[in-house]
């Protein structure tokens, strides 16, 4: 007769796991910043000039975004956790659908800035002043990391919709979505 194999959950070492994920993240993005700060503070007039340029409306929306992406989350994680997996599953399409939507709004940006000749190697660019080509430079690098962590996540989390739908992630394994 074969025994069923029993699954092995270690949360905190599930737990521990994740915090060496968001210190590697936070190093990810923590250089990137730390330029960007340094050379705001070197080229100030530039940056200010470059980042005149950016709308605030659409920045304003894909915060707005973000932070409700955040708190779908969390709730899908709340809802799973409780036995919810309807209800879970709805939150974790939320955020999925909220993050395509940044990812959306990432792309009107980008094209207005291409639309305008503003990327990387190009000669508007690199005829602008040192401080404004600066700042578009930190701009395409920290914005395009960012979408990509955003896509990550979203591919990542059609796998955790899936898992929950089929019940692999419930109130009594919720491990791998938290």
């Amino acid at each position: 007769m074969e025994e069923a194999a029993e699954k092995h959950k270690d949360y905190e070492g599930a737990k521990l796991g994740m915090w060496l994920f968001l210190a590697t993240e936070f190093l990810l993005f923590v250089g990137p910043l730390l330029l960007y700060y340094a050379y705001r503070y070197r080229y100030a007039p530039g940056f200010a000039s470059g980042s005149a340029e950016l709308g605030l409306r659409l920045g304003t929306i894909n915060t707005v975004v973000l932070l409700t992406s955040s708190l779908t989350m969390a709730l899908a994680v709340s809802a799973v956790r409780k036995g919810m997996r309807g209800a879970g599953a709805l939150l974790l399409c939320a955020t999925i659908v909220l993050g395509i939507v940044f990812l959306l709004i990432k792309y009107i940006e980008w094209s207005a800035k291409i639309g305008h000749s503003i990327y990387p190697g190009s000669e508007k660019l690199a005829s602008m002043e040192a401080g404004e080509a600066l700042f578009f430079g930190l701009y395409y690098l920290m914005t395009g990391i960012h979408g990509l962590h955003v896509l990550g996540g979203v591919i990542l989390l059609g796998v955790m919709l899936k898992m929950a739908l089929s019940g692999s992630v419930n109130s009594e394994d919720y491990g791998p979505l938290e």
